[in-house]
This record gives C-alpha cells, sequence and structure tokens, in this order.
C-alpha cells in the first residue's frame, strides 16, 4: 500500500515538472510578446512596463492576416483528404480479404519511413511536370501523400476493433458496401478519425520545409514561412514575431483542448489492437 502511494506521488511530482518545463517557454514568449524590443532585450523575464498589444495589431497588419488565411485553407483541405482517403482505405483493408493484402499494408506502412528530405528533388520534379510548382494545390496533395500512411495504421487498427454484427445485419437488409461505410462504420470511428484530423492539422500547419521550397508566391505563403517577415537586413522586430507565433499556435492549441478527450479516446482505441 506504501509502495503504491509512494509510486503515484513521484508520479505526480514527475508530470508536475514535466508540466512546468514545458509552460516555462511559452508562458516566457507570451510575456515577450507584450514587451517593446528594448524591454525584452533589457529584461526578458520580467513583466511589461506597459502592455504593448500594438503588437499583434503590427503583426497581423505586416500581413500576417494572408498568411492565416492560406494556412487555414491548406490546413483544412489537407487533413479532409487525409481523413476521407484513409478512412476508404483503412474500411477496404480491414473489412475485405484478398491476395496480396498484407503486403499492400506493408507497402502503406513504408510510407512513414520515407524521409522529407529524400524526397525534395523528385517531388520538384513532378510538381513541375504537372505544373503545380508554386501553387497551394501541389502543397495540399504533397501533405495528403505523407500523411495517408499514419493515418491509415490508426483507422485500420481500430475498424478492425470494431464489432461487425451491425455491418452483417445492414448487409442482410440490403445495404451496400459504401452505405455502410457512410452510415455505420464512419459514425461509430468519429474518436479516431478526429485524432487523425488532429495530429494531421499539427504536422500540415506548422509544416516549412514543403512550403518553404515549392511556393514562391508570397500571396501563397504559410504562417511558418510568413513569419518571416519579421525578419529584416539589419534587425529582427522580435516582440512583434512572437506575437506572430502566439497567433499561429492558438489555433491549434484551442482545437486540441476543445477535442481532447475524443483524441486521447481515439488514440488509446487504436493503439492497442492489432
Amino acid at each position: 500500500m506504501k509502495s503504491r502511494v509512494s509510486t503515484k506521488i513521484i508520479l505526480h511530482v514527475f508530470l508536475v515538472l514535466l508540466t512546468i518545463i514545458v509552460l516555462i517557454p511559452l508562458v516566457w514568449m507570451l510575456i515577450n510578446s507584450f514587451k517593446t524590443n528594448k524591454e525584452m532585450m533589457t529584461d526578458s523575464l520580467s513583466l511589461p512596463a506597459q502592455w504593448q498589444l500594438s503588437n499583434y495589431n503590427n503583426a497581423w497588419n505586416k500581413g500576417l492576416s494572408g498568411y492565416f488565411i492560406n494556412s487555414i485553407f491548406i490546413t483544412a483541405l489537407s487533413v479532409c483528404f487525409i481523413c476521407l482517403l484513409a478512412a476508404m482505405a483503412a474500411f477496404g483493408l480491414s473489412r475485405f480479404k484478398f491476395k496480396g493484402q498484407n503486403v499492400l499494408f506493408f507497402i502503406i506502412l513504408g510510407g512513414m519511413m520515407v524521409s522529407e528530405y529524400c524526397a525534395v528533388v523528385p517531388l520538384f520534379k513532378m510538381l513541375n511536370a504537372i505544373n503545380l510548382y508554386n501553387s497551394q494545390w501541389g502543397l495540399i496533395f504533397i501533405y495528403t501523400a505523407f500523411r495517408l500512411p499514419f493515418s491509415i495504421f490508426l483507422m485500420r487498427s481500430y475498424f478492425m476493433g470494431l464489432s461487425k454484427d451491425i455491418e452483417e445485419a445492414a448487409i442482410i437488409d440490403g445495404c451496400g458496401t459504401m452505405r455502410i461505410f457512410w452510415q455505420i462504420t464512419l459514425p461509430l470511428s468519429k474518436p479516431i478519425v478526429l485524432s487523425a484530423a488532429i495530429i494531421s492539422a499539427i504536422f500540415v500547419w506548422n509544416e516549412f520545409l514543403f512550403a518553404m521550397l515549392f511556393l514562391e508566391n508570397r500571396n501563397l505563403m504559410t504562417m511558418p514561412i510568413g513569419l518571416q517577415v519579421f525578419r529584416g537586413q539589419l534587425k529582427i522586430d522580435y516582440v512583434s514575431s512572437m506575437a506572430g507565433i502566439v497567433i499561429c499556435s492558438l489555433p491549434l492549441i484551442l482545437v486540441f483542448i476543445i477535442f481532447q478527450k475524443q483524441f486521447v479516446r481515439g488514440l488509446s482505441a487504436g493503439g492497442v489492437k492489432a
């Protein structure tokens, strides 16, 4: 009994320390986003003498609003494509038996091991060949392709754990495969679909390499690239840059806070089934 209590205390202390370690840089960034550059350079750990809300207005008006809209557009479409295609592929792999099924699944899993850096040159040539270089649609297709393997893996594991009794009853009643997928399997799989959507959204929203290499038009760029507008030739507007980072972080933080229960439920349910 005493050992169990001691273990719980140690675990809670560890979690509190881990939370503090994570929160310290976030709080530091938030506080400094309300300072002037001089205040930040003088003492970055103190509270601002006067809270500079103008830093956020400056960040937004410097073009961050356009980058924010671009990120919303690219992230929303990418996540929709990823979840739809992954759900359909996972449904097929978990419900139908066919020759080479396991081989196909392992090939899909192999996509999780492809490095972004190894794919840069082939992707550049492919996008040029199909006239999608310097296009948001090209970026959307790349993000969809890179996030599909992991999403299929998650959803397939979850689908295999679902009871097939309802589906078999629906087949007896004359339901087709697509109707079963849309009206039975998908509604029952909201937790894992939401988990895959959040994980994919985090990747797409924060992705830097592909956005930097495959977008030349400033009007098409996303938030991670857009934050570079605060870097001048001779100096950097640090406080406006931090305000921009806070603006960039807020959407994902809010989404996770709202859907955290479903997110954890989906991952825990999908991660323990084979």
